[in-house]
């Protein structure tokens, strides 16, 4: 008698193989797939989660000493360049301003009595001159009379005394002329040391009342606000930030591994956890650093040391981004980004070139017309202090 069971082992063997065969069969497709992407897509690309948001913090900072007396602008607020964004106290920059316009116009004054000195100078030495000449011949018709015997020697003596202090007056009167022109020439009563001097002295005073209201350096958002009324604040200090966000970039930390084909200009594709895989921005490679995270951090580690244990260090890569798309979908300092460069072209350049013609990469001009308006008052307290335009034609000749 056949056992049946003996007869029905093979079947379980044969359903193993099969199932063998299939998972066999999806590995070896799976591993096709995974061998086809990576020769087609994946070797080009190099990508990484360890990017974030970066950008300009402006800080600012008062140029002169104060006390706050008015805040116009609080964090998370837009602002725009040259609007006032804290106020100081300006008392006492408006009584040192009063004070230079004052000695200036003084100063201008008193240079233009020097220049008018020069023609009472002349006319002192002429009349000198008409003195010397008549003691001369009072002198010369008394020695003729002295030989008759027709005056005394004491008279005679006088005559010559009379054209020896003539002689010194005309020689002191040119002398005073010749000091007062040292201090007049080669110049005019505007462009005289002493005019320039106060007009420094002006310009100063009216920069540092101007100095009391702090602007804002650029277009941005106001952030780490840090400033109260009444406080006391020294030049320098930061006060707050303001972040132009049209400005950022990402710095994504890629691992030495991965930077062998990264190079400047390449394509960028890169996602924010802020929108997720909505919002795909677009950027291209402007420069790697010149160093790695590590190699910059306060504590820079020290790797001759018996106890050392390799660690994969990062480098960050500046990426940029379009401007477009920034105004779109605005970012934050700060944001996690996940950066994915296309690699498939690495025939640029790892470092940046040499450029003989450096451009301002970023300037501001918020601070260029308190220094305008100082000349425009400088300008007037001369022209009011100066006299009539034909004075000053005048003046200027000499």
């Amino acid at each position: 008698m056949t056992n049946s069971s003996a007869i029905d082992t093979p079947a379980p063997n044969g359903a193993r193989r099969r199932q063998m065969l299939v998972a066999g069969t999806i590995f070896v497709l799976i591993g096709a797939l995974w061998t086809a992407y990576w020769m087609l897509i994946g070797r080009h690309h190099e990508d990484t989660d360890d990017a974030y948001v970066a950008g300009n913090i402006i800080q600012v900072t008062p140029q002169t000493a104060g006390t706050v007396v008015a805040i116009y602008a609080d964090d998370t607020q837009r602002v725009k360049a040259g609007q006032i964004l804290i106020k100081l106290d300006d008392t006492d920059a408006q009584i040192a301003l009063d004070q230079t316009q004052a000695e200036l116009a003084q100063t201008v004054r008193r240079v233009r009595s020097l220049f008018t000195g020069n023609d009472a100078l002349n006319a002192q030495i002429e009349l000198q001159e008409t003195t010397l000449n008549r003691a001369k011949a009072d002198l010369k018709r008394r020695s003729g009379l002295g030989k008759t015997g027709a005056i005394s020697f004491e008279e005679l003596h006088h005559s010559e005394v009379a054209v020896k202090s003539a002689q010194s007056d005309l020689l002191a009167a040119r002398e005073a002329l010749a000091g007062n022109e040292a201090l007049t020439e080669d110049t005019a009563v505007d462009t005289h040391p002493e005019v320039l001097a106060a007009a420094a002295k002006v310009r100063a005073a009216y920069l540092n009342l101007q100095r009391t209201n702090i602007p804002s350096p650029v277009d941005g958002y106001v952030s780490k606000r840090g400033v109260q009324l009444g406080q006391r604040i020294a030049p320098g200090k930061p006060l707050m930030a303001v972040i132009p966000l049209e400005q950022v970039w990402v710095d994504a930390n890629f691992k030495e591994s991965q930077l062998h084909h990264i190079r400047i200009g390449q394509p960028v594709s890169l996602t924010a956890d802020m929108y997720g895989s909505d919002v795909e921005y677009q950027g291209h490679v402007v420069g790697l650093e010149a160093g790695t995270g590590s190699a910059f951090s306060l504590l820079p580690p020290q790797n001759a040391t018996g106890n050392w244990i390799k660690v994969v260090q990062r480098l960050p890569v500046r990426i940029a981004l379009d401007p477009k798309q920034l105004e779109e979908n605005p970012l934050r300092i700060g944001l996690s980004m996940v950066a994915d460069i296309d690699i498939s072209d690495d025939s640029g350049a790892q470092l940046t070139e040499f450029s003989k013609n450096l451009q301002a990469t970023y300037a501001t001009r918020v601070y260029e017309t308190a220094g305008h308006a100082a000349e425009d008052l400088v300008d007037k307290i001369i022209k009011a202090n100066i006299g009539s335009s034909s004075n000053l034609a005048a003046l200027a000749s000499h």
